[in-house]
C-alpha cells in the first residue's frame, strides 16, 4: 500500500466556447466586459481576432485599422483603397 502517495485535487471541467470540449485546463478572456472560455489559444483566436477587410483571414498581430475595419497588412489595407497607414511603433 502505497498511503503517501499525493493526490492532485480534481480540477473543475469547463467547456469551450468555439468548440465544445470540456477541458480541465480551459482559460478565460475578457473582452469588451464579457468572459469567454476556451480549451486552446487556437479556438479563443478563431472566435475573438478580427478579421482582414482585404482578404479575410484572422488577425493575429498587431494589424492596421482605417474607418473600423482591420487589415492584416499595408499591402492589403492599399488594396482596399487606403492609403497611408503605419504601423503604430512608426
Amino acid at each position: 500500500m502505497r498511503d503517501n502517495v499525493l493526490k492532485r485535487p480534481e480540477r473543475k471541467m469547463s467547456q469551450c466556447e468555439t468548440c465544445g470540449n470540456e477541458y480541465d485546463k480551459a482559460f478565460q478572456v475578457t473582452m469588451d466586459g464579457k468572459t469567454h472560455t476556451y480549451d486552446s489559444f487556437e479556438c479563443a483566436i478563431h472566435a475573438l481576432a478580427p478579421v482582414c477587410g482585404h482578404c479575410g483571414i484572422r488577425i493575429v498581430g498587431h494589424g492596421l485599422e482605417s474607418e473600423g475595419r482591420f487589415y492584416c497588412c499595408d499591402h492589403c489595407a492599399e488594396n482596399s483603397g487606403v492609403k497611408g497607414l503605419r504601423d503604430r511603433n512608426n
